[in-house]
C-alpha cells in the first residue's frame, strides 16, 4: 500500500510541475474536505476547464482503521452572472484499505467514483470553497453502491 501511495504522489507532483494552463482562477489548491469522510484535498489544473483532485481520507477508532485515496478528473463550467462560481462534474477511482483491530483482518478495496459539485474562488483572497457529491461503486471485496458522500472543501489556493 505504501508503494501505491508513493507512485500516486509522484504522479501528482509531476502533474503539478508540468501544468501551465489554469482551469479556473487558481492553478493549485490544498486543504480539507469535510463531510461523510473527512480528509485532505489537493486540486491542480490540467487543461482549460479541467482539474485533477486527489482526496486522502482516513479514520481510526477502537474497532478498525481505514484509509482511502481517491483521484478525480473534474470538468469545470462557469455559472453566468456569478464571478468565481463554477459547477463541475467528472469521474475517477478510489483505492483503500481497512483493518479490524479485534480479529486482525484486513481488506483492500477498489471503487469507481463520479463527482458533481459547485466550486467558488474568492476574488482577492487565496481561499476556495467547494460543495460536492461523490457516489461510489465499490468493486472489491464486495460489489455495492454508496451514494452518501457529500462534502465541503475548504482550500488555500496558490
Amino acid at each position: 500500500m505504501r508503494k501505491l501511495f508513493t507512485i500516486l504522489g509522484c504522479i501528482a507532483l509531476f502533474t503539478v510541475a508540468t501544468t501551465t494552463v489554469k482551469a479556473q482562477n487558481y492553478k493549485n489548491a490544498i486543504g480539507g474536505r469535510f463531510g461523510s469522510y473527512n480528509g485532505v484535498s489537493f486540486k491542480t489544473g490540467l487543461s482549460k476547464g479541467a482539474m485533477l483532485e486527489l482526496i486522502g481520507n482516513f479514520r481510526s477508532n477502537n474497532s478498525f482503521s481505514w484509509v482511502q485515496l481517491t483521484g478525480l478528473y473534474e470538468v469545470y463550467n462557469p455559472i453566468k452572472g456569478a464571478d468565481g462560481l463554477n459547477w463541475y462534474y467528472g469521474g475517477g477511482a478510489s483505492v483503500g484499505s481497512v483493518k479490524t483491530k479485534f480479529n486482525d483482518e484486513s481488506d483492500i478495496y477498489l471503487g469507481v467514483n463520479g463527482v458533481l459539485g459547485l466550486d467558488y474562488k474568492f476574488k482577492g483572497a487565496p481561499i476556495n470553497l467547494s460543495l460536492d457529491w461523490i457516489p461510489t461503486l465499490r468493486l472489491t471485496p464486495d460489489t455495492d453502491f454508496y451514494s452518501g458522500d457529500v462534502g465541503l472543501g475548504v482550500r488555500f489556493t496558490f
